[in-house]
């Protein structure tokens, strides 16, 4: 029978759904086991016949039949059983058996209320079909629909696996400022704040990457932050102003043994969550060959060749829209995002990127004018970028003095020098190779899903009107 308040404090169960159903996987029809639990749960459907009566009781880790009988509760307690309605969370005792028709329930020797749903469910057949209404109201739909409650349980095994993987080789997991004086560490437009008790503008962090080498130059030779970073930009199936990214850091290596170590790495991830369909090598093309794949045009000829015309005519011809005061290497640049990279279904990394757009990386050893700087890209969006880290201060003072001609001529999303970081780098950074991970974008792809915001459990959204 229902006992105290529709509100209690607590509720003692004896075990979950899941491990109850795995212990009696193959029990026979019409079998009594006389076990006796207490399970609770939220209610999903009820239905009864008179003197019988069943409901369907659900927690996070499965779902099983209850079993209501007038001669066992009596009067009073089927009366409890009747009140209970789809949606409510109750707590329930009794004997597990195995109905004549084969399913598991537990024949109820008495109910708890523990929470009344005030509000109907999503019906019970289509769940939520609305998207806007499913990412607004995601408790609802992790309630009816199975794929949220599947995304939640795969973002946690890919936290677990890229921490087992890193603390396997001897990385240090370290924490940096969400909250930072310049927005440093990506091209990007930032979000800004303000701070009242020391009267100055801070910055929601773009990227933790100028933290991490100050700890590389510190001496801490392998660093990894798993985090939260924003950037103050549109939203879209591959964008959301607040996403969690991975990066890392290792003294004495270049892009091409950390291009090694990504690759491990969402192997393990992958495996993580059953990405079975997944598998390395992973393929390595420069930009020029990604470009020429694709469109049949050769673009490295006139770029040794400093011939930006050609570039630039190339880009209308292949009906990429530029800019007049992009360089050479921005036009190269966008036509690689607009023809190419989403025609990269395979795993692939692209390696060098134009110095124009990659102001933190080693100049390229063979390429003039470019970086080493590799992307990875999975199913046609970057996954991973990958770096053979600048730490020439001299270099890197004019990779920032150029960013800032760009930022003058109205790129407010090009980066802004940081000049405790160029006094850092005065001390001696070694040599090292670094690489920042979408872990949001990159579990999308693993799961088969097409927008960023199936992944992220609380998306950010237009305000209701």
């Amino acid at each position: 029978m229902t006992t105290g308040s529709d509100y209690p404090y607590r509720f003692e169960r004896t075990t979950t759904i899941g491990p109850l159903r795995e212990r009696h996987a193959d029990l026979e029809a019409g079998t009594d086991t006389g076990e006796q639990v207490m399970v609770a749960g939220r209610v999903m459907t009820v239905r009864g016949h008179g003197k019988v009566g069943f409901a369907d009781l659900v927690d996070s880790t499965g779902r099983i039949q209850l079993f209501a009988q007038l001669d066992v509760l009596g009067e009073e307690g089927m009366e409890a059983f009747t009140q209970i309605g789809v949606g409510d969370i109750v707590g329930v005792e009794g004997e597990v058996a195995m109905t004549r028709r084969g399913e598991l329930s537990v024949k109820i020797a008495g109910t708890t209320m523990l929470a009344r749903c005030q509000r109907p469910l999503p019906e019970k057949w289509h769940g939520m079909s609305d998207v806007e209404v499913r990412y607004r109201q995601r408790y609802l739909d992790l309630i009816s629909n199975e794929v949220p409650r599947a995304v939640l349980v795969a973002r946690a095994k890919v936290n677990q696996a890229i921490r087992r993987f890193f603390d396997e080789r001897g990385f240090l997991e370290v924490e940096t400022p969400l909250l930072q004086p310049i927005a440093g560490g990506a091209v990007a437009r930032p979000f800004v704040t303000h701070h009242n008790a020391l009267d100055i503008d801070l910055y929601l962090r773009i990227a933790p990457e100028l933290y991490l080498k100050r700890l590389l130059i510190g001496g801490a030779e392998k660093v990894y932050e798993l985090n939260r970073s924003f950037r103050n930009e549109g939203v879209s199936t591959r964008h959301n102003p607040e996403f969690t990214m991975l990066e890392a850091y290792e003294a004495y290596v270049d892009y091409g043994d950390t291009m090694t170590l990504v690759e491990d790495l969402v192997l393990s991830i992958a495996a993580a969550v059953g990405a079975d369909s997944l598998e390395g090598p992973f393929r390595r093309m420069t930009m020029f060959e990604a470009i020429t794949e694709a469109t049949d045009r050769d673009l490295e000829t006139p770029w040794r060749a400093n011939d930006e015309q050609a570039i630039r005519t190339l880009a209308d011809e292949l009906g990429v829209r530029t800019e007049p005061m992009w360089s050479a290497g921005k036009v190269l640049f966008e036509i690689y995002e607009m023809r190419v990279e989403k025609e990269l279904i395979a795993p692939t990394f692209i390696m060098g990127m134009p110095k124009d757009v990659s102001p933190l990386a080693k100049d390229h050893r063979s390429i003039p004018g470019f970086t080493e700087h590799a992307d990875l890209v999975i199913g046609g969006v970057e996954i991973a970028p990958i770096y053979s880290e600048l730490n020439d201060p001299d270099e890197q003072r004019r990779r920032f003095e150029q960013q800032a001609q760009v930022r003058a001529q109205g790129d407010d999303e090009a980066t802004v020098a940081d000049a405790d970081f160029l006094e850092a780098l005065y001390y001696g950074m070694p040599p090292a190779g670094g690489f920042g991970l979408g872990v949001d974008r990159l579990l999308m792809q693993l799961l088969g899903l097409t927008s960023i915001r199936e992944v992220i459990m609380f998306p950010t959204l237009k305000p209701e009107r």
